[in-house]
């Protein structure tokens, strides 16, 4: 959840997480390689008995094949970017040079802590009010990515120092940007998040939301370079509490949402403000320790290096300071990093198809990479249209399976499709049509088909070496 890469996954089935402008592709195994170890989960990944949120809530987005418009952001004088709201602000103005002597809060038990599950309107309002009035607070999110083009946020869990929230943003969607937007670009009121890579950009692309003053702990673990980066890890280091990550990868679409689910969220975030105060003491404590110097004072060259070659960069990132704690320092200078990214609607191309995952090592012909191409393009545009995954309309493995064997007629077609993909057998006489045009189109393919090739032979060559 943390690298904010692409994502292929689980089982090949092609679905796709955009986020930012990172576009490596990464394959997820199964259980054990992603490292789910143990019984199946009790709520699967996907339940297809779900009624589609777009649908019961009626969700309006646009997945027209063009870029994001971040329509809450200004652009710049020349207009050829957005400015985030942290670009004005120094990483400095977050860091609480104060806290050496603060005592960690260690939160109550998550039975006796107030919860409100937030499903109205006027609850909504009424939490915004509370989060206006604190200091800090800790925020997660739970997310699908399989039922729709460009994915929903289900959940947003929230807790301060006394209460525990997980708020509705299936139900509340339209009502959570009004609410909690100025809150959560408040550049005086800390959040803390664990692996925020894409919790940011979803926040920006549902929500309208961006995030000013972010210490994530998945960036202090690394910092700290502890044995794992996980929050579950984080949970038994610093609380010695045993997570339950059995609902990790569960369908969070589903409504009403069983107490088990509930009480999953709340961890997610119930103990991040006492784990965040552990974590601020043991970044100072190990500020003189030479192992944990190393990655920072790279960084921190760089930095220097930006100071110098731009006045703009020297005022917002090296402010003039006689002291301060540079590993400290490092985890808000990587959150602010990651708030800074700025969320990237999947655009086709025509050269989209080069870049699925399997591609590369399939040793296709012009013909069957024609026929690649053909199928990416038609459900790209039902899964706009529809607003479901490409995955969920014609996963990667299928679509590759289906351009190796060249099925022409509609029976053919039928027995390549193994398993039930709705769209595709709904449009077998389209599919058809599709190769067909795809095969005799295959000449302009040649050289694409040729690059692959050559791409392949370089890479067992070097591996050989």
């Amino acid at each position: 959840e943390e690298t904010g890469v692409r994502v292929v996954g689980p089982d090949n089935d092609g679905f796709q997480l955009v986020a930012g402008k990172k576009k490596k592709e990464v394959e997820v195994g199964g259980r054990e390689a992603r490292g789910l170890v143990g019984p199946k989960a009790k709520v699967p990944f996907h339940i297809a008995t779900i009624p589609r949120p777009q649908d019961e809530y009626k969700i309006l987005v646009n997945n027209s094949n063009q870029p994001f418009e971040h329509v809450w952001l200004q652009r710049s004088e020349d207009g050829s970017r957005f400015i985030h709201p942290l670009e004005k602000i120094s990483v400095f103005d977050f860091v609480d040079t104060s806290v050496g002597c603060a005592e960690p809060i260690k939160p109550p038990p998550i039975e006796c802590t107030p919860f409100k599950l937030v499903e109205e309107v006027k609850d909504l309002k009424e939490l915004a009010a509370k989060l206006h009035g604190v200091d800090e607070f800790a925020v997660d999110l739970e997310h699908n990515q399989y039922r729709s083009f460009q994915g929903l946020t289900c959940l947003m869990q929230i807790s301060t120092r006394a209460e525990d929230f997980v708020i509705d943003t299936l139900k509340l969607r339209i009502h959570i940007g009004p609410y909690l937007r100025d809150v959560f670009k408040d550049p005086t009121k800390k959040k803390v998040m664990h692996g925020a890579d894409r919790d940011i950009i979803w926040l920006q692309r549902d929500f309208g939301m961006y995030i000013c003053n972010l210490f994530d702990t998945g960036q202090g673990s690394r910092v700290l370079k502890l044995e794992r980066n996980s929050l579950e890890h984080l949970l038994h280091h610093f609380c010695g509490v045993t997570a339950n990550k059995e609902y990790q990868n569960a369908d969070w679409r589903l409504r009403p949402l069983p107490k088990e689910m509930i009480r999953y969220a709340r961890e997610d975030t119930h103990y991040l403000l006492h784990i965040y105060d552990l974590m601020k003491i043991s970044l100072l404590s190990s500020s003189s320790e030479s192992e944990h110097l190393e990655t920072p004072l790279v960084e921190l060259a760089s930095l220097h290096k930006q100071g110098k070659d731009s006045p703009e960069a020297s005022k917002a990132f090296w402010p003039a300071k006689e002291y301060f704690n540079i590993v400290y320092f490092m985890v808000y200078k990587r959150s602010y990093d990651i708030c800074m990214q700025l969320y990237e609607k999947e655009v086709m191309t025509d050269s989209s198809y080069l870049y699925i995952y399997g591609v590369q090592g399939a040793d296709l012909s012009s013909q069957q990479l024609a026929i690649v191409s053909g199928l990416c393009e038609w459900r790209d545009v039902v899964a706009r249209a529809e607003d479901e995954s490409t995955g969920y309309i014609l996963p990667n493995k299928t679509l590759l399976e289906i351009a190796k064997q060249m099925p022409v007629t509609a029976s053919k077609l039928r027995r390549v499709l193994k398993s039930k993909h709705p769209y595709t057998e709904r449009n077998l006489s389209s599919v058809v049509s599709i190769i067909r045009h795809s095969i005799q189109s295959a000449a302009a393919f040649e050289a694409a088909a040729e690059q692959l090739r050559e791409a392949r032979k370089e890479s067992v060559r070097c591996h050989d070496i």
